[in-house]
């Protein structure tokens, strides 16, 4: 009887292995879910920070940074890039008008003005700072919730429009280099054109004054251009400048 054929058990694969096996099948799937709108909020109160807070995150926004004053504030957005911020106006070290201008300038995200004041002036100041909305206190989420959706889409749509701007500029720029180059080729061209109009004048005068053929006056005119290194269109005036002249003189005494 002939031995039976034996196989090796097939190779198994450790946990580790089967993990990394999985990931990008994870990833994939992660890629798929819609992102978490992220917030800063900026609130000196830790009491109204963490109910404004609770109520952000039970209506689906994540919360990325937490600040007590307008310096952490600016801090944070510029960390975080956060989809939106929520400042507070009245807060320690740097009030909320003044940290909304730096990120507005910065253009980092937008931001939702958080008071308990309702002064005309105040809200002048906030929305010259750049503020995108405007909440007063006490929170609640039918205030809330529709000032962020405002804030954010008025933010994207201000964005989209530099991004016109800037992609505008850019063709400007493209056609305006375009244009300078058509404008140095026309010149060229034209120059070129002159230079070819006074060497056949200064070819005809060498054949008519100097009884060269139109092939020997024109390698005449280009090996001395060439020997001289002197320009041909300057060789062209000199010679049409000598025997000119000379017709000139004979058309006088005639």
């Amino acid at each position: 009887m002939s031995a039976e054929k034996t196989t090796e058990p097939d190779e198994v694969l450790t946990d580790d292995e089967l993990q990394a096996a999985a990931a990008p099948e994870q990833s994939i799937e992660e890629d798929d879910k819609p992102r978490k709108r992220t917030v800063v909020v900026a609130e000196d109160e830790s009491v109204n920070r963490m109910d404004l807070v609770a109520m952000l995150e039970d209506s689906g926004y994540e919360v990325v940074g937490e600040a007590a004053n307008g310096e952490e504030a600016v801090e944070l957005t510029r960390k975080f890039r956060p989809s939106v911020v929520c400042m507070d106006v009245k807060m320690p070290r740097m009030d909320g008008i003044e940290a909304a201008g730096i990120i507005c300038d910065e253009n980092i995200a937008p931001v939702v003005m958080l008071t308990a004041f309702s002064q005309s002036d105040l809200v002048k100041k906030a929305t010259g700072a750049g503020a995108m909305a405007y909440v007063t206190k006490p929170y609640e989420e039918s205030k809330l919730l529709p000032a962020l959706e405002v804030a954010m889409g008025r933010f994207a749509e201000i964005n989209d429009l530099l991004d016109n701007v800037e992609r505008s500029e850019s063709r400007l720029h493209e056609t305006e280099e375009q244009l300078k180059k058509a404008e140095e080729q026309l010149k060229k061209a034209e120059e070129t054109l002159e230079e070819r109009k006074l060497v056949d004048r200064a070819k005809g005068l060498l054949m008519d004054k100097a009884d060269f053929s139109e092939q020997g006056a024109f390698r005449w005119i280009q090996k001395t251009s060439m020997d001289q290194r002197i320009p041909k269109k300057r060789l062209a005036m000199a010679i049409i400048a000598k025997y000119g002249d000379q017709k000139s003189e004979a058309e006088d005494e005639r």
